[in-house]
């Protein structure tokens, strides 16, 4: 239960005090630490002659989007640019706890919030492709009567993919968190790291996979 309240950092004092939790903080932290870390890998890019710093950037980030760009099709490759953002983000999140800092996506806040913007995302991308009447239209496939189900799916993939992310993260860290204070002495570090990364880049993957595929459905 304690893990599950989100502890305030500091106060904001305009409009009677605006609380900043600890989850926000890291996740300034990170983005940070990624736009710092972006202006540097992007220093200095070569079209001829490039060194091994750009080739193996080139290579991950082209590998990257080439494994999206075969979950989305033609039709979603405009959406590549958020998915790889989110997961990077979720993945840098996950494995945070590894220095020493609390996941953000532990707190129900921060998943919540990345879910919203995943479905917002997903039925722009249907109606971007679709049109008012189309996208109105797809509520009614394959048959007219199962419309109610397919409104109803407007709230249940975004709660599906937030208590999915923070439900395992949450998991994870508190079982760790009992393995650092019961068995310690018996549990060798490596195995505690390689649980925490194993666990973390999981729910950074299944996240972005499930939103991929959403887009997916929802631009064929």
């Amino acid at each position: 239960m304690e893990e599950l309240n989100c502890e305030t950092v500091f106060t904001i004092p305009i409009f009677g005090g605006i609380p900043i939790a600890e989850s926000v903080v890291v996740t300034w932290i990170i983005m940070a630490a990624l736009t710092l870390l972006s202006i540097v890998l992007v220093r200095n890019l070569k079209v001829e002659n490039p060194g091994k710093k750009q080739l193996a950037l080139e290579m991950t980030i082209g590998g990257i989007y080439n494994f999206f760009e075969d979950l989305v099709g033609e039709e979603g490759k405009r959406y590549i640019p958020y998915l790889i953002s989110v997961a990077i983000y979720i993945g840098v999140a996950n494995l945070i706890g590894l220095v020493g800092f609390k996941p953000p996506t532990k707190d129900l806040n921060a998943t919540a919030a990345l879910a919203i913007m995943s479905i917002l995302l997903i039925e722009y991308s249907g109606f971007h492709k679709k049109g008012v009447k189309g996208f109105i239209k797809g509520f009614a496939e394959p048959v007219a009567i199962i419309a109610p189900i397919n409104v109803l799916e407007l709230f249940i993939k975004p709660l599906s993919l937030c208590m999915r992310l923070f439900g395992n993260v949450l998991g994870s860290f508190v079982v760790m968190e009992l393995i650092k204070q019961l068995a310690a002495p018996i549990i060798p570090i490596p195995f505690t790291c390689y649980f925490d990364i194993f666990d973390g880049l999981i729910q950074a993957y299944v996240f972005v996979f499930l939103t991929a595929l959403f887009i997916k459905e929802a631009v064929e």
